[in-house]
């Protein structure tokens, strides 16, 4: 019983994390909650890999704010773990992943710098002043846009099979 149990949650919640995806081609661009998301396939080779003939895809994934809202996550002065940047995830189903290689692309928000001046002594025994970026927190403000590129390996004579899905 407790095995169905499992199983019914997870195929449910499968279920809903395949349906909330919109599939996407090379030069397309969907919309996702007023996020605008354009794939493109940069360029594409065969390689060689264990043996066996591959497809190697490079390619890109670009991400604008067309909704009227803001994105914004502040940092506390704790050092902490941020699990919520990542706005948009595409993903290639079809990717095998040989060589270290990506599977999907993590759209995030864009870090937001500090400059911080500290006092300390330098190895001559001068008190000195320097500066350091930290970030502060991340951002993503109406109509700014943020891009990443990746390499995908697809088996021989497929295209990429790319889906896009809402971490937000």
């Amino acid at each position: 019983m407790k095995k169905l149990l499992f199983f019914s949650i997870f195929a449910f919640s499968t279920f809903f994390s395949v349906v909330s995806a919109q599939k996407i081609t090379d030069g397309e661009a969907v919309d996702v909650n007023g996020l605008s998301v354009t794939f493109n396939i940069l360029n594409k080779e065969t390689i060689t890999v264990g043996g066996k003939e591959f497809d190697r895809y490079k390619v890109s994934a670009k991400l604008v704010n067309n909704s009227p809202k803001s994105y914004n996550v502040r940092l506390s002065n704790a050092p902490q773990l941020v699990p919520g940047n990542t706005l948009v995830e595409v993903n290639c189903i079809n990717a095998t992943g040989a060589k270290l290689t990506s599977k999907k692309i993590d759209l995030k928000l864009k870090p937001q710098n500090v400059n911080v001046t500290y006092w300390a002594y330098t190895k001559d025994g001068k008190y000195q002043s320097f500066v350091i970026p930290i970030v502060a927190g991340y951002y993503l403000d109406n109509g700014d846009s943020v891009n990443e590129d990746a390499i995908f390996i697809v088996p021989k004579g497929e295209s990429p099979n790319v889906n896009v899905r809402s971490l937000q």
